[in-house]
C-alpha cells in the first residue's frame, strides 16, 4: 500500500540537523534501523506535535501504575485468602495476571517512546513488543470465556452439571496459553508481521501491507481472539440471562401464592453469590470487547484499504485496548463481595462505604468448593 514511494535515509538525515521544525512527515523522526518495518502508508502525514506525545506518555504512566498495583492486589489477594482459592477463582487469577503482565510489557516501552517522539528500542523488541501485547490480549478474553461458561455450567446446568475441579481449570489455563501463544507467534516467522503503527511509538500487528498472507492472518487470528469469543460469550450469556429471568418470574409467582410480597428475606436482600458473579464477569467482558472494538476495527479498515486511518487515531485506539487492563481490578473492588470482604481486612483504607458477606446464596443456603472429588461446604 504505497502512497510516496520508499522509504529513504536522506529525510531522517536532513531531520537530525534541521531539528523537529525541519520535519516534513511523521516517519522522518523514525531511527535508520527501524525505516524497514515503517509502511509507506504514514509517510503522508506531518509529524505529531510533541503535546500530544506529552499526553499520551503522561496516560500510559496512569494507566500503568493503576493496572499494576490493582492487578498486583487482585492476585495477592485472591491467592492468600483460602475462601478465595476457588477453582473458578483460579480463572479470575489468570486474567489479572495477565492484565498485569500487559502493563508492565507494554507501559514502560510506550512512554519510552512517547518521550522520544517515536520507536527508539531496535526492530527485534519492537516485535517481542507487538507479542506481548498480541499474547496477553488474547489469554485475557479466552480466560473470560471459560469464565462465562463456568458461570453457564452453575446457573444455567446446576445440579446437573460437573464439578469444577482444580485439575480441569489448571487444563483450561494451560490451553488458554498454549493457543495464544501460537498464535501471537506466528508473525515472528513469517505469517504477517510487528511493525510500528499509529504515531510509531508503539508495535502492533501489519494491517496496512496489503499482502494476501498478513490480511489472512489477521481474518484468522481476528476470528479466533475476537469473533469466536465473543459468539461464545454471547450464547452462554443468553441462557444465563434467560435463566435468571425465569426464576425471578417463578418467585414472584411463588410469593403472589402465599400472598407475600417478597420470598426474599427482605425486599433489598441480595441475589445469590452465583448471579452476582455471572453479572461482574458480564461486565468485564462488556468492557474488554468496548476496549478492544475500535483498535480490531484499525485493523479492519487498514486490510479494506481505509485512508481515513491517521497516526492519532491509531495510538489511542492501540491505548485503548491496552486499558482494559485497568478496568478488572476496579470492578472486582466494587462488586465482588469476598474480594471486598478480603480487601477490607488486608487494605481497609482503600475500601469505600459498608462490606456485606454475601457469599452465601440465598438460593442454595450455602456454597461449595470442589477441589478435585473432595466437596467442603463453606
Amino acid at each position: 500500500m504505497s502512497v510516496m514511494g520508499e522509504p529513504n535515509y536522506g529525510a531522517w538525515v536532513a531531520q537530525r540537523g534541521a531539528g523537529f521544525g525541519g520535519n516534513l512527515t511523521i516517519v522522518d523522526v523514525v531511527l535508520p534501523d527501524m525505516l524497514h518495518m515503517v509502511d509507506a502508508y504514514w509517510y503522508q502525514f506531518p509529524p505529531i506535535t510533541p503535546l500530544w506525545h506529552g499526553i499520551l506518555g503522561f496516560m500510559m504512566v496512569v494507566l500503568g501504575i493503576i493496572s499494576v498495583v490493582g492487578n498486583g492486589m487482585v492476585i495477592y489477594i485472591f491467592c492468600s485468602t483460602k475462601s478465595l482459592r476457588t477453582p473458578s477463582n483460579f480463572l479470575v487469577v489468570n486474567l489479572a495476571f495477565s492484565d498485569f503482565c500487559m502493563m508492565v510489557t507494554m507501559a514502560p516501552p510506550t512512554i519510552l517512546n512517547c518521550y522520544y517522539q517515536t520507536w527508539v528500542l531496535g526492530s527485534l523488541f519492537c516485535e517481542i513488543y507487538g507479542m506481548f501485547g498480541s499474547i496477553f490480549g488474547c489469554g485475557s478474553i479466552w480466560t473470560m470465556v471459560f469464565i462465562a461458561m463456568d458461570r453457564y455450567n452453575v446457573i444455567v446446568k446446576g445440579l446437573s452439571a460437573k464439578p469444577l475441579t482444580k485439575t480441569t481449570v489448571l487444563f483450561w489455563i494451560f490451553l488458554i496459553w498454549g493457543m495464544a501463544s501460537i498464535w501471537t507467534a506466528a508473525p515472528l516467522f513469517g505469517w504477517n508481521r510487528y511493525v510500528p503503527e499509529g504515531s510509531l511509538t508503539a508495535c502492533g500487528t501489519d494491517y496496512l501491507s496489503g499482502n494476501t498472507m498478513d490480511i489472512s492472518y489477521l481474518i484468522v487470528y481476528g476470528s479466533f481472539c475476537y469473533v469466536l469469543p465473543l459468539l461464545s460469550i454471547s450464547y452462554f450469556y443468553f441462557f444465563i440471562v434467560r435463566t435468571v429471568a425465569a426464576h425471578e418470574k417463578s418467585m414472584r409467582d411463588q410469593a403472589k401464592k402465599m400472598n407475600v410480597a417478597s420470598l426474599r428475606s427482605s425486599e433489598n436482600a441480595a441475589k445469590s453469590s452465583e448471579y452476582k458473579l455471572a453479572k461482574i464477569a458480564l461486565m468485564t467482558i462488556t468492557l474488554w470487547f468496548m476496549a478492544w472494538t475500535p483498535y480490531m476495527a484499525t485493523n479492519l479498515a487498514g486490510i479494506l484499504g481505509s485512508t481515513k486511518i491517521n497516526p492519532l487515531s491509531g495510538i489511542w485506539c492501540s491505548i485503548l485496548a491496552k486499558a482494559n487492563a485497568v478496568y478488572n481490578p476496579i470492578v472486582y473492588a466494587i462488586s465482588h463481595p469476598r474480594y471486598r470482604l478480603a480487601l477490607e481486612k488486608k487494605f481497609p483504607s482503600l475500601v469505600c462505604g459498608a462490606v456485606h458477606d454475601d457469599t452465601v446464596s440465598t438460593a442454595t443456603g450455602v456454597t461449595n468448593c470442589i477441589e478435585d472429588d473432595k466437596t467442603t461446604t463453606i
